[in-house]
């Protein structure tokens, strides 16, 4: 859920607090590998691939 959808205050506040924390993680992760992240599909594409090997695609084929 993003910040403005949040039903609540209280809501808002812990989506700034977790959009804030994940993008620490990422420049902390990039700084350790020395590289950018991937970013939209292309990283979906590598977290479907890097836990068995198999595309999403080939996932939904079978």
């Amino acid at each position: 859920m993003g910040v403005e959808q949040a039903p609540s205050a209280k809501g808002k506040q812990s989506a700034r607090g977790l959009k804030q924390a994940t993008t620490k993680e990422e420049r902390r992760t990039e700084a350790e590998t020395g590289h950018p992240l991937k970013k939209g599909a292309a990283r979906f594409e590598e977290r479907s691939k890097s836990s068995d090997g198999k595309s999403a695609g080939a996932k939904q084929r079978g």
